[in-house]
């Protein structure tokens, strides 16, 4: 998004909005291991409301992940999958 700095004397100039991006590990139970991603921090908050990457990932639609989410998803629900057939 773009937008105007206005200061106390009415001077516009011209400003971005950038995302809050964090670089974070995120530990996922079920594969046992870590995955280092780029998210923002509303993201974040979202994670640790729904219990953990997991949790997020079991909720979450494939369209609003990235490519390296989706591709820790479809390790997830592999492995779930494998502890339900055993």
């Amino acid at each position: 998004m773009s937008g105007n700095n206005v200061s106390h004397a009415k001077n516009r100039t011209r400003r971005r909005f950038l995302p809050n991006l964090c670089n974070v590990s995120l530990m996922s139970e079920k594969l046992g291991r870590q995955f280092k991603l780029r998210i923002t921090a509303h993201a974040l908050r979202s994670v640790e409301h729904r219990g953990g990457l997991d949790g997020y990932l079991r909720k979450a639609h494939a369209s609003e992940l990235s490519l390296k989410a989706q591709r820790i998803k479809r390790a997830l629900s592999k492995a779930e999958a494998e502890a339900a057939a055993s």
